[in-house]
């Protein structure tokens, strides 16, 4: 609404100047009139911009404030009414308590009931006292009015409950702060039109000349843009004031409203935000793993879903918006399934998006994969205290395989700026060079696991490369915010650039990057449950098949063989729990399943080694008349194995030593639909900073651990229940589609404002050379 109030301002804008420019082309015969007209022309379209962008500020501000309010009452609408039918004392509490969490934002003054009666009920503190419900406007269907109280300028918006039968919700925004923002806007321009008018009179040839050539094509330029939500001009110069840029800045308003209302976050919602934020908007991911892999065994393919996190977390994601994957195409049978172009519709049941494979060499997969990400990376990210290894030739190969995604990329665009959604740390450099060859794309690079301190990172010997890199993403995310300030305080260390710690942002030749926090998770509902056994039978299945006896209680662990994951250190907790507590001898067992990976590097084949023999030796102490405390599994499991075995455990323990997230976490609390179940949870995993119920242990203190453990076996249902159920909440609400949705909705807001920049630097500013985008 505010970009077409926009467009037909900036129309009749447009036509005005034509007329400047017929009538000043009839009168520039004389230079007289060339150096007087083209001074008046200049002073008249700059005049003209301050006053059209003190009203596209406030018209925009006006306009957020109003899908504001629709969000929160469409959101909000039905437990309001719930809470109203309710007549027990706790309701009034509860709805009291659901306005607070709503003016929680700055921008959203106050909250209340008008009733039948008009009178204003269960109203915020920061009602203001002179509004009453006779002031406000109040109809069958949704009405928003401007209001002047007491100094105040607000707008309030009136939504019908129960067809009206319940009175209406009421939502108070302060504009005051819009108008002053703008005024402030408006004074800065108007400086600047002074001091251009004192420096026109010595370049009015020449600003003629040029004026008159570029006018019209940069104005129509931005109103396209503007209608198609494209962003393909650089940030504003530096000097375009900086109060105008903190009064655009105000309109970031779609992150905040996610943050700050609830809602309900799945495959529909996020499509329809897509639609409605990004319309047309392709999608491109790209990551070293594939979502499906073909092998030939025996003579025939078969089809293998990966153990992977970053898979679990994206796939729900590609198939709600569709698209295109690329990703490294690792299964024996993989060139057999693709077309001539290297690709295939997938998921092979119900196809709604396409992967598209990229072929290395053992080379390339040596140097890339093993080498440069998994034994230099890897280990310098997590704080496992394993020795990170940096080669030349590895960081050669790193290189050239970013260089062939980056290339895969711009081959399967459609369009010049498509979304193109970055994973991990196999493609450091990938967002750069994507940039050089898509300039107009929005890159969101999303590193997947932890990044360490400045003083760690300086451990590699291409740090620098690999961060300029990085900036050349529009966005990036971590997991945290510890990981965002341990980023930007690595940039400030080494490469020499602007860091704005308010916007959490670092500007770059030019180009901004965002540096933002998205917690990943999984999908909500696990489609897997589907085919899932009640608990019971679940629970029967995992005693049969492990040779259980009935009374065994069960622990389970799930995870990659990975030195990062803690599995010794779960082990040694076992051994310290039967010492300690001797009264779990044969009666409790943990089944450790893990799958085997990256066997070709050493680190990883001793750890797994290591792992056998201490299973082994722990058994060998504690274990009797066919009884073992400890049953390590090594294969891949297929999903439906993960949560069957998830749904039999009485615990869960995730003991990472360092960990990004850890999504086996999130995945053990989506499986129990029973609300039963204990998670012991290590702190050093992403996950302990939302999963605050979990028994959250220090996985390097085995005694700690085992009394978890204990504590876990022995919590009286009642607890399980109502920890189980926070968790539960908390994951329905922050599933993998409002990480995804927070990210897209992010670039959509960055491609906005990137618009409305575009306006303000290259009209407002009348520059007199055609716009030229900064590198990256």
């Amino acid at each position: 609404m505010v970009i077409e109030a926009a467009k037909r301002t900036f129309r009749k804008l447009s036509g005005q100047a034509a007329d400047l420019d017929q009538s000043a082309r009839r009168r520039f015969s004389h230079p007289t009139f060339v150096v007087f007209g083209s001074a008046v022309a200049v002073l008249t379209v700059l005049l003209l911009l301050s006053s059209l962008l003190s009203t596209v500020v406030q018209n925009w501000s006006r306009g957020d404030m109003e899908l504001r309010a629709r969000v929160i009452n469409l959101t909000t609408k039905d437990r309001i009414e719930a809470l109203l039918a309710d007549t027990a004392p706790a309701a009034r509490f509860h709805l009291e308590a659901l306005f607070k969490r709503l003016i929680a934002d700055e921008q959203l003054l106050a909250a209340g009931i008008c009733n039948l009666n008009g009178q204003m009920r269960d109203a915020t503190p920061t009602m203001p006292p002179r509004l009453s419900c006779a002031s406000i406007q109040r109809g069958e269907k949704e009405i928003t009015t401007d209001i002047s109280l007491d100094g105040q300028e607000l707008v309030v918006s009136a939504f019908p409950l129960r067809d009206g039968a319940d009175g209406h919700l009421v939502l108070v925004h302060d504009f005051t702060y819009a108008k002053a923002r703008s005024d402030e806007a408006q004074i800065y321009i108007l400086i600047a039109t002074i001091a251009a008018a004192a420096l026109v009179g010595g370049a009015a040839a020449f600003a003629a000349f040029v004026l008159y050539r570029n006018w019209h094509s940069t104005l129509r330029t931005a109103i396209d843009d503007l209608r198609a939500g494209r962003a393909d001009t650089p940030h504003p110069p530096e000097s375009l004031p900086g109060q105008l840029r903190q009064a655009l800045d105000q309109y970031d308003l779609v992150r905040r409203t996610i943050d700050g209302v609830h809602i309900d976050w799945s495959p529909d919602t996020l499509k329809r935000a897509i639609g409605s934020e990004l319309p047309n908007a392709e999608v491109i991911v790209v990551s070293n793993r594939e979502p499906y892999i073909h092998n030939r065994i025996d003579g025939q393919v078969t089809l293998q879903i990966p153990a992977s996190g970053l898979v679990s977390a994206l796939e729900p994601v590609i198939r709600a918006c569709g698209g295109t994957w690329i990703a490294h195409g690792s299964g024996s049978a993989d060139r057999d399934t693709v077309d001539a172009n290297d690709r295939i519709a997938v998921p092979p049941d119900a196809p709604t998006y396409t992967l598209r494979r990229i072929w290395l060499t053992e080379e390339e997969q040596d140097g890339y994969y093993y080498g440069f990400a998994n034994e230099g990376l890897w280990p310098l990210c997590h704080i496992a205290f394993v020795r990170p290894i940096f080669r030349e030739e590895d960081w050669m190969h790193y290189k050239t395989v970013n260089a062939k995604f980056a290339e895969a990329v711009v081959r399967e665009a459609r369009t010049s700026d498509p979304i193109v959604l970055v994973q991990d740390y196999h493609f450091a450099l990938l967002p750069r060079l994507v940039r050089e060859k898509l300039p107009n794309a929005t890159i969101i690079t999303f590193w997947h696991i932890p990044w360490p301190n400045a003083e760690t990172f300086s451990i590699c010997p291409w740090k620098d490369e690999i961060i300029i890199g990085l900036l050349g993403s529009s966005i990036l995310g971590f997991h945290t915010n510890f990981h965002c300030n341990n980023f930007l305080e690595t940039v400030d260390r080494f490469v020499e650039s602007r860091i704005d710690r308010e916007r959490r942002s670092v500007i770059l030749g030019g180009a901004e990057t965002l540096v933002r926090p998205y917690p990943i998770s999984i999908e909500w509902p696990p489609h897997w449950l589907e085919f899932e056994a009640p608990v019971p039978a679940c629970r029967a299945a995992i005693l049969e098949r492990f040779g259980l006896g009935e009374q065994v209680r069960i622990g389970v662990g799930m995870e990659r063989f990975d030195y990062t994951k803690g599995i010794l250190d779960r082990m040694r907790a076992v051994d310290a729990l039967l010492q300690r507590h001797p009264e779990w001898n044969e009666r409790f067992t943990l089944v450790q399943a893990a799958a085997p990976t990256r066997d070709k590097i050493a680190s990883y084949r001793a750890m797994q080694d290591e792992a056998v023999a201490l299973a082994e030796e722990i058994n060998e102490r504690h274990g009797k008349n066919g009884w073992r405390p400890i049953i390590l599994s090594i294969r891949h499991y297929e999903p439906l194995e993960v949560y069957e075995l998830f749904r039999a455990a009485d615990f869960c323990v995730v003991s990472s030593l360092h960990d990004g997230m850890n999504l086996v976490a999130k995945e053990f609390v989506a499986a129990r639909d029973d609300e039963r179940g204990v998670l012991v949870l290590s702190t050093f995993a992403g996950a302990s900073r939302e999963l605050a119920e979990a028994l959250i242990v220090n996985p390097y203190h085995a005694h700690d651990m085992a009394e978890a453990m204990h504590r876990a076996l022995v919590m009286p249902s009642a607890e399980q229940e109502a920890r189980m159920r926070q968790m539960r909440a908390l994951v329905r609400t922050r599933n993998v589609y409002r990480w995804a949705g927070q990210m897209l909705l992010d670039a959509a807001q960055l491609r906005r404002r990137e618009a409305i920049e575009k306006v303000a630097s290259s009209s407002a500013w009348a520059r007199f050379s055609k716009p030229r985008r900064a590198a990256g």
